[in-house]
């Protein structure tokens, strides 16, 4: 089940000399419930790439998103992606899931945040629960 998103942020450096990962300012990682070294998937909208690697925390308060090592082929800088999170959970569980949205202006700055989209609500309503 999705856990958190980083929706639309912007890419500020592509380093292809770095071993791996992509560095993310510590405000957005802690928005979304990412934890260093987490696995996260991003999902570049400019160009359709997808990839998988493990997140590290930047500098707080810069709005770094830069993605390292073999991935900076893939991505480049001022590309728009979309960083998401999973988790493992019963199906139980999952009827109360609520991931982590965190929308972003252009510099990378958090303009909202948001809990789930309703999937438990319907759940519920599906049930007979009130």
């Amino acid at each position: 089940m999705l856990a958190g998103k980083i929706h639309r942020a912007t890419v500020t450096e592509a380093n292809v000399n770095y071993e791996g990962s992509i560095t993310l300012d510590p405000e957005l990682m802690e928005a979304a419930g990412i934890l260093p070294y987490e696995q996260v998937h991003v999902l570049d909208i400019t160009n359709g790439a997808r990839l998988e690697t493990y997140a590290i925390q930047g500098r707080r308060g810069t709005g770094e998103a830069c993605i390292n090592g073999a991935a900076a082929h893939l991505v480049n800088r001022g590309d728009l992606v979309i960083i998401l999170t999973y988790q493992q959970m019963t199906e139980e569980a999952s009827r109360g899931a609520a991931p982590r949205h965190v929308y972003v202006d252009a510099h990378n700055r958090i303009v909202r945040t948001s809990r789930g989209d309703g999937f438990a609500a319907r759940a519920r309503e599906a049930a007979g629960i009130a």
